[in-house]
């Protein structure tokens, strides 16, 4: 399988996803526009995208310019009908160009915090023939678990997604759409290297909140880490299945964003 990142800062790396890729022996691309890089490769080039996570804000055009053609091309791979997986600050982006608002939420999520699915709810509104819901989700998701955060700006669910997961402080904690697009708030790359290089980097942040595990919170939870490496692996196994489906062509939705 050919899998093409992105990736917007140098720390927020693909931990736990890049252990599997090298276990399955999967190709590995990257985008680096935080170098300036944005030779955005074809979609039809690679079977899966991944859109990793940011210390900027989706919103933030006039700051990082390069966010203006990278929506564009992430539109034009969910045109193309590829899967994709958007983790936190990626979420956000495929939250906006599906045409979901990206604003501050009213809490920031630092550290390890609980994660319930929502798939099950009777009345979800978000729920559609076009995107049917516990079926698509990789199997070995349990209903509640313990995942990495670190954010302090939250998603609208996107007209025609459905809403999967939500935690304490944040309701909207990921969505999948069409069948292949899954936004995920939080962070199923997390291994302990990559906490300890996000901590260096954005260390200022850990400050008294409801939401802010300290820094001692954070590192060296075996079983945290273990649920969060079995996390990944099982969204990862997931794609891998969708992949030998994808269909090309324009997705339902898609087309309100490009009239």
């Amino acid at each position: 399988m050919k899998i093409h990142c992105l990736q917007h800062i140098e720390t927020e790396t693909l931990g736990n996803i890049a252990t599997w890729i090298e276990e399955k022996s999967h190709k590995l691309t990257k985008t680096l526009p935080y170098e300036g890089d944005l030779a955005f490769p074809d979609p039809e080039e690679f079977d899966l995208l991944l859109i990793m996570g940011g210390t900027m804000g989706v919103y933030q055009e006039e700051e990082y310019p390069w966010l203006r053609p990278e929506k564009d091309f992430v539109r034009k791979t969910i045109e193309a009908g590829k899967p994709i997986l958007g983790s936190c600050f990626g979420a956000q982006m495929l939250a906006e160009v599906l045409g979901g608002k990206v604003s501050k939420n009213r809490f920031k999520e630092i550290g390890w915090h609980r994660v319930r699915s929502t798939v099950n709810e009777k009345g979800n509104e978000h729920f559609t023939e076009d995107c049917p819901p516990i079926s698509e989700l990789p199997a070995d998701m349990p209903q509640e678990f313990t995942a990495f955060m670190w954010h302090g700006d939250t998603f609208e669910i996107p007209a025609g997604a459905a809403r999967l997961f939500e935690s304490e402080a944040c309701p909207n904690q990921g969505f999948i759409y069409s069948g292949n697009v899954l936004g995920l708030q939080f962070h199923p790359e997390a291994d302990e290297q990559w906490i300890k290089n996000l901590i260096e980097d954005s260390g200022h942040e850990i400050v008294e909140g409801k939401y802010i595990r300290t820094e001692e919170e954070m590192l060296g939870q075996e079983e945290f880490l273990e649920g969060s490496r079995a996390l990944a692996f099982a969204v990862m196994d997931w794609f891998e299945k969708k992949s030998v489906k994808s269909n090309v062509g324009q997705t339902p939705g898609i087309k309100a964003l490009t009239e």
